[in-house]
């Protein structure tokens, strides 16, 4: 599947919470009525959240960008899929109607968007965490930029064959129930989507999401060791200072995977 990856920062004069008011109410509902004139298979926000462990994770990397408001995650079936919604004339109108509802609530200029797959790497069978906002799950969201002296495909080369494994290792260790690499395709669509919204602040390169039980965060000596170790390996791939990560909670608002 492809999946559409809408970093989110609100337009200065809404207060947070308007702002996910507003996304949450007005237009998730909006864009779940669109869902099958374009296609959509599974339509997520997170909603970022205050937590003093997103200052600690940033200062353990030296100094991280801000985080963002949330995160519009959809999904297509393929690309030829994502492209027919574009282009036909009943997905263009819906398309509009979003872009236009979009304006009330979102700082294009500063809210990137970009096309990418999912890569699991901690996956366990049975039902998928979902961090909805009464239970004590969390969503580590990390949009990440690769090292310019790797480069783009030898960057995300090591992300996936190098790192990936690491982080399988001590995924028990530290508490990690689910681990998903979600790796940038470039793609002509992303470029027609920023300059529809004149988006400015440039694509990340993939993101990490990590799904953790609050109520069950280990603090055992293996724990410290797991993130140590990661953070030491991320050095050689990440770029900190352009690159983020913060907790959110998830809402699930259309999920037809099963559906086909």
């Amino acid at each position: 599947m492809l999946r559409l990856i809408y970093l989110l920062r609100r337009k200065p004069e809404l207060s947070r919470e308007a702002f996910q008011h507003y996304w949450r109410d007005h237009h998730g509902p909006l864009v779940a009525s669109f869902a099958t004139t374009l296609g959509i298979q599974r339509y997520v926000q997170v909603h970022s959240i205050e937590d003093p462990a997103n200052e600690a994770m940033a200062a353990a990397r030296g100094g991280m960008e801000a985080p963002y408001d949330g995160v519009a995650e959809l999904w297509w079936d393929s690309e030829e899929a994502l492209e027919h919604a574009l282009t036909d004339p009943a997905g263009q109108a819906a398309s509009a109607a979003l872009l236009e509802d979009e304006s009330q609530f979102i700082d294009f200029a500063t809210s990137p968007l970009w096309l990418a797959i999912d890569l699991p790497q901690v996956n366990p069978p049975g039902p998928e965490p979902i961090a909805t906002p009464r239970s004590s799950w969390i969503k580590l969201m990390f949009p990440l930029r690769l090292l310019d002296s790797l480069g783009f495909e030898d960057g995300q080369r090591y992300w996936r064959t190098q790192h990936g494994p690491i982080i399988r290792s001590h995924a028990s260790a530290a508490g990690i129930a689910r681990y998903q690499q979600v790796h940038r395709v470039r793609h002509a669509l992303e470029a027609a989507l920023r300059e529809s919204r004149g988006t400015q602040t440039p694509s990340y390169d993939g993101h990490a999401e990590v799904w953790l039980d609050r109520g069950h965060l280990p603090s055992s000596p293996e724990a410290r060791e797991s993130s140590h170790r990661a953070i030491e390996d991320e050095r050689k791939f990440i770029d900190f200072k352009r690159s983020a990560m913060w907790f959110g909670k998830e809402l699930v608002f259309i999920d037809r995977r099963e559906w086909n």
